[in-house]
This record gives structure tokens, sequence and C-alpha cells, in this order.
């Protein structure tokens, strides 16, 4: 059920359909998200080097993709997990974007760090873990940029809702929601990957909603199947990891797609969307 005010009008009043009813296009430096086609986002969990992630925008950019993800900073559970190269990262994050005219998607940890990650970024990354983090979604608002908020792993689709009220409230229109997965009882997986999110927030929300099938599942080889099945469930963008060698990567390697894998699913999530387009 969604949270409604007394006068049972939602509380995400904004973010509703009842706002909108038509849906919100993100354009991102002359690329559109929520125009209809899927878009493809792509790239390593965390930028570890400039041999790794040139290799990875190459590889991207060949495929199709118009958006490479990649983390600076990185937030992690433990404080011994690696954090990113911090400012040299988005110095190599800002060279790829030059060399192959990738759009960056990259996280904001904290409202201190923002301008820096905002001068290199096309889409401010707001990850789970912050994504009640009312000072900074308020500081993303003010600033009016393209912003992808993710689910947090607790939280409810009204909760997503309200913290992308925020930075609404605030004037910015720019918001692309995100589904990567909630915390279930399930064991076997990183988080139950909840694609039922996704015609949910289509249904209640004008905002073009997202998927991230690699933090959803945590495995790689479950990743492609979960990316198709988002696309087919009317995903408007899918974010997957890709890595030149997962084993060996700093962070998330785990459910990283290695080279060939994520070239064949390029190539089926382009069939699948040709045929449903027929």
């Amino acid at each position: 059920m969604d949270a409604v005010t007394p006068n049972g009008s939602p509380t995400y009043v904004l973010a509703s359909r009842a706002a909108r009813p038509a849906p919100t296009i993100v354009n991102v430096r002359g690329e559109a998200i929520g125009a209809g086609a899927c878009v493809l986002i792509a790239g390593p969990c965390a930028v570890e080097s400039r041999d790794q992630l040139f290799r990875t925008a190459q590889l991207v950019s060949r495929c199709g993709g118009r958006f490479l993800r990649g983390g600076a900073f990185k937030p992690r559970s433990s404080p011994y997990s690696f954090q990113g190269l911090k400012e040299e990262g988005l110095k190599l994050l800002d060279a790829v974007r030059r060399e192959f005219d990738l759009r960056i998607v990259t996280e904001v940890r904290d409202v201190e760090t923002l301008p820096a990650v905002a001068e290199v970024a096309d889409v401010l990354q707001v990850g789970a873990r912050n994504m009640q983090n009312y000072p900074l979604l308020e500081a993303i608002g003010d600033m009016r940029r393209p912003v992808l908020l993710k689910r947090g792993a607790g939280a409810t689709i009204t909760e997503l809702l309200m913290s992308a009220e925020y930075m609404l409230a605030r004037g910015n229109e720019q918001i692309i929601l995100c589904e990567r997965g909630i915390r279930t009882f399930e064991t076997l997986t990183r988080h139950t990957f909840d694609v039922s999110a996704i015609p949910m927030i289509r249904h209640l929300s004008h905002l073009p909603i997202a998927a991230d099938p690699s933090h959803g599942v945590g495995i790689d080889w479950a990743v492609p199947p979960l990316a198709k099945a988002a696309v087919a469930a009317g995903a408007d963008a899918v974010m997957v990891e890709v890595h030149p060698d997962p084993a060996n990567a700093l962070s998330d390697g785990q459910q990283a797609l290695d080279f060939e894998a994520f070239e064949r699913l390029a190539r089926e999530l382009r069939q699948l969307q040709t045929r449903s387009a027929e």
C-alpha cells in the first residue's frame, strides 16, 4: 500500500503519476533515459587503474554503450575494504569521458565530496546506503543535475519514492530511480532482485526506472538473465558491472562480467529490444 496523507493523496506528491502523467525523460548530454529504448550503463564497480578503466571504456563504447559507471569514492561495509582511488579516480574518469565521449555515472559519498564529484559526473549516483541521507539528497536537489537514486536494501518502494521527493522538492526533476535488490531471508544470492518493482514504479511514478542486477544478485552468471528480465519488465536503463579481470577485482569481482560475457549480453539486449519493437 502507498503511504498517504490524511486526505488520501500520496505522500510523494511530486514523484507521483498524478503530478505528471507523462513519463519524465532525463537528458544526459544528448542521451535520453526514459524515452522508450532501454539504455545500457556499464563499467567496473570501482576505478582501480588507468589500464583497467580505459580497457573497459573501450569495450563499452565498442558494444554501443554511451554510459560508463565506475566508483572513485566507494563506501564499503568494512573499513578495511578498498575505498576507491578518490580524487585520482575522478581524474581517470574525466580522462576516459573525454577520450570516448561516454557519460560518466559515479557515486557521491557525502556532501563534502559532492562538488568534486559533480565536476566529473554526468550522472550523480546516490548509493543504497545513502538513499535516506537527507542532507545529501537536498544538496543534490539544489544542484539540479541528473541523479541515479538507488533503492536501499531494506527500503520499500514508497520509501524510495519519498527519497526522490526530497530532490524534487528542491527543484531537481532529473531523477532516475534504480532497483538494485532488497534484503530478504534468501541466502543463496547477495540480495533478492525485485523485478516487480520495475512495473510497480512505472505505474506509480513518472520518473524513469533503472535496474542493477549485478548488485541485485551478486553472482556473475545470474546477471544476464536478470538484466533481460528487467528489460522485459519495462526498465528504462540496465546497469551492469564489467571488469577485464573479475577474479582479481578490488571490489565486487564475483558479480562482474568478464569482457566476453558482457559482449554477449550487450548483443542479446539489443536483440531483445529489436524483437519487442516489432
